[in-house]
């Protein structure tokens, strides 16, 4: 089949590489994000799926938005057959969803319809899921509502943060999008209904959504910061300023620490929550670098009784 490939940000770049490497289908054209600024110095860079098709000699559409006639005008004269999406990032307008004579077909990184969204690998481990996966399904109108072409799954690692599952469900997920493409080629392939149960919902995790309550449970703490690792980063304050927790460990024998109160020893650094303990091992200080806690605790000379997120 001819393809448009629609992506933006690195972890689309597995996907684009599989149908490449298919050998049965021509990417004739790749749409994503107009370049945008990056840097201190701001200047405007070009997305990681620009990047990698410019590598590769393919032709890259950068509409402001996808309703652009002049795009849609191209999109009709390349005359793809179907058009594999993988977070481009954009809202497709019912004029880009009928050019394709088998539409566009999503790769998302849940169970559909679990973690309908955004930023559903966050939401899975910010929820404490056990089982996720990746799901491709044909775009409609609503939102991750589309027909199901396939899944795969994968486990959530105890340790996962959102960078790391979406690493593995990039490489795993490329796979099924080709395999995808493959099947709607040789009509063996059909899309099946989401049943209408079990429907959850994954917005966009925002700065505010990412600040840590120490009054809650240290499993949901884990998982915030986990979750939120790494964009946007889960944070709380101390002396007034914001600390970014890079990472944390659970420290179930610690029980008598108060909600964000910290306890320091020479290598360790302790803060209490709603139930017991968790361990700080890395954190951010404001306008500093990742570091180690404990080397953090040193410099901050933590004096007895003083509480995050005050």
């Amino acid at each position: 089949m001819k393809l448009v490939f629609a992506g933006t940000p690195e972890v689309a770049v597995p996907a684009l590489d599989a149908l490449l490497a298919s050998g049965r289908h021509e990417v004739a054209a790749v749409v994503t994000r107009p370049d945008a600024p990056a840097g201190r110095g701001r200047r405007l860079v070009a997305s990681p799926v620009a990047e990698r098709a410019e590598e590769a000699g393919i032709e890259v559409l950068k509409p402001a938005k996808p309703r652009d006639p002049e795009f849609l005008e191209r999109l009709r004269e390349i005359a793809p057959d179907c058009c594999p999406v993988v977070a481009y990032g954009a809202l497709l307008p019912r004029a880009a969803l009928d050019i394709p004579a088998h539409g566009w077909v999503n790769l998302h990184f849940s169970l559909l319809p679990a973690w309908r969204g955004a930023a559903p690998v966050q939401h899975a481990i910010m929820a404490g899921d056990e089982i996720t996966g990746a799901s491709t399904f044909l775009i409609e109108e609503g939102l991750d509502s589309g027909p199901v072409y396939g899944t795969i799954t994968e486990t959530v690692r105890p340790t996962d943060t959102s960078g790391d599952l979406l690493t593995r469900l990039a490489f795993a997920g490329a796979g099924l999008l080709a395999a995808t493409m493959d099947g709607i080629e040789d009509g063996t392939l059909k899309a099946v209904p989401q049943p209408a149960e079990g429907v959850s919902l994954a917005p966009k995790v925002t700065v505010e959504d990412a600040r840590v309550d120490w009054h809650a449970p240290a499993l949901r703490v884990d998982r915030l910061v986990r979750g939120c690792t790494p964009a946007p980063g889960a944070w709380t304050t101390f002396r007034g300023e914001r600390l970014k927790l890079v990472q944390v460990a659970l420290a179930p024998d610690r029980t008598e620490l108060a909600p964000g109160r910290l306890a320091a020893g020479k290598n360790e650094v302790y803060a209490g929550t709603g139930s017991h303990a968790v361990e700080l091992l890395w954190v951010q200080a404001q306008g500093k670098k990742p570091m180690k806690a404990a080397d953090w605790a040193r410099g901050a000379r933590i004096a007895e009784g003083e509480t995050l997120g005050q």
